[in-house]
């Protein structure tokens, strides 16, 4: 069973790791395709605008006589282009592979470059791609130009990648959103199988959400019902056996007056008390003897020190350390049979019995020490489970089926505290209960 709650990723981190795969290989591919047409939008724009400046320059420079067309070159260059005519100058070099795309770009702006033997080739100083070429006049000289600025390429820079991501996380966040929407249904049915672990039947859980989520919610309100059933019908029988067994009981103990021996009269008694601790016992762990009580503000410090009164009345040497007073929303009818369980365990076992009563900043702590023979450490736990009674530690002709620490601990519990055992310092047993300041919702 262990190993089915082994640590494992939960269906909201699954979906989301699915999410964020799934948009790392979109944002990668997108920005591969986004690279790539952006290129050749850059390329076309500088297509055309290279194609206007030229149309306008070959005009002029071929009107222009040729002792003044280096003249006229250098006034048409601008901040984007650097023109150039001599009339001596070879023709450029053949075009570049690179630049075709963009040669046919000019020409298909301007068909009248076509004639001009239009040449583009990209030339690379340093890292910074440029665009030079040439076109032949009217008159077989050449007009070469060139970009001053290097030509705009599209590059991986984090202020472009910073935006294509923000939407693409945007979209992320919607869809955990939505995801976790999706599995609220889901979640709130294991709340609801968690409080009606600890707490009881809490209601039935509205199915909602997918199908199989609406399924699995339904199966866990039908279960809920009859679980709930079950226990109700357990409580009646055993509510039921309780009373029937101490009718016969009550009779006994009445006619056990009429017995003249003393010593078979005190026999008979000491079995009918003994068993009538045994139904008591049996009924509490198992709730057959149990009525609703409802939490009210009590004085933990006063009922604490009644009980060591009622000990010390009963000729026990008992000693109570604590408060005069402490305010605490309990239920204290459960609480008291609680703590008389422990001192009158203690009692029975040890020559002298404290129980001790403090605050912290954590809550409110009782401790019930005695001077006995004490629980080996190796049973702590095993003597918190009903039905367990130690040989070793414990007489055997003690009443009861061994379920008063059981009992204790249900009922600490229930009061939203806990209960730990632990070697008294100079021997004996240690109980101590913690109960928070103010109890949890539901425990109470």
């Amino acid at each position: 069973m262990k190993g089915l709650v082994a640590p494992s990723i939960g269906i909201v981190g699954r979906i989301v790791a699915i999410l964020l795969i799934t948009l790392l290989l979109e944002f990668g591919v997108s920005t591969l395709l986004y690279e790539r047409a952006s290129r050749f939008a850059v390329r076309e724009d500088e297509a055309h605008r290279l194609a206007e400046h030229l149309v306008i320059s070959r005009k002029l420079v071929a009107d222009e006589e040729p002792r003044g067309r280096a003249e006229m070159a250098a006034e048409l260059t601008t901040d984007r282009y650097a023109l150039r005519w001599q009339q001596a100058l070879p023709p450029p070099p053949p075009i570049a592979p690179a630049l075709d795309e963009m040669r046919e770009q000019v020409v298909a702006w301007e068909p009248s470059l076509a004639a001009a033997d239009l040449r583009l080739q990209l030339t690379s100083p340093g890292r910074n791609p440029f665009v030079t070429g040439g076109l032949r006049l009217p008159d077989g000289s050449w007009l070469y130009f060139r970009t001053i600025e290097p030509l705009v390429t599209v590059n991986l820079a984090v202020e472009r990648i910073l935006l294509t991501l923000i939407p693409a996380m945007g979209l992320m966040g919607l869809g955990i959103l939505l995801v976790r929407r999706m599995l609220f249904p889901l979640r709130r049915l294991a709340a609801a199988a968690e409080e009606f672990g600890h707490s009881g039947a809490g209601g039935a859980v509205p199915e909602s959400g997918p199908g199989e989520v609406r399924r699995m919610t339904g199966a866990f309100n039908r279960m809920q019902e009859r679980i709930t059933r079950l226990i109700a019908e357990q409580a009646q029988a055993l509510a039921a056996v309780g009373h029937d067994m101490r009718t016969p009981l009550a009779r006994l103990k009445l006619r056990s007056d009429a017995i003249r021996e003393p010593e078979l009269r005190q026999s008979v008694a000491q079995d009918v008390a003994e068993m009538e601790a045994m139904i008591a016992s049996l009924l509490a762990f198992l709730g057959g003897d149990e009525e609703p009580e409802q939490p009210v503000r009590s004085d933990l410090a006063v009922l604490c020190a009644t009980i060591v009164d009622h000990l010390s009345d009963a000729g026990h040497d008992a000693t109570y350390v604590g408060p005069d007073h402490l305010d605490l929303v309990l239920r204290p009818m459960a609480l008291r049979r609680a703590i008389n369980n422990l001192t009158d365990n203690a009692a029975r076992y040890g020559d002298h019995v404290w129980l001790r009563l403090s605050q912290d900043a954590d809550g409110v702590k009782i401790v019930v020490e005695d001077d006995g023979p004490g629980i080996p450490e190796e049973d702590f736990a095993r003597v918190l489970e009903p039905f367990v009674r130690l040989d070793d530690a414990r007489q055997r002709d003690t009443v009861g089926f061994g379920l008063g620490l059981a009992i204790v601990a249900r009922t600490v519990e229930a009061q939203g505290g806990t209960l730990a055992l632990s070697t008294r310092d100079g021997g004996g047993l240690c109980a101590t209960i913690r109960l928070a300041a103010v109890p949890p919702p539901g425990k109470v």
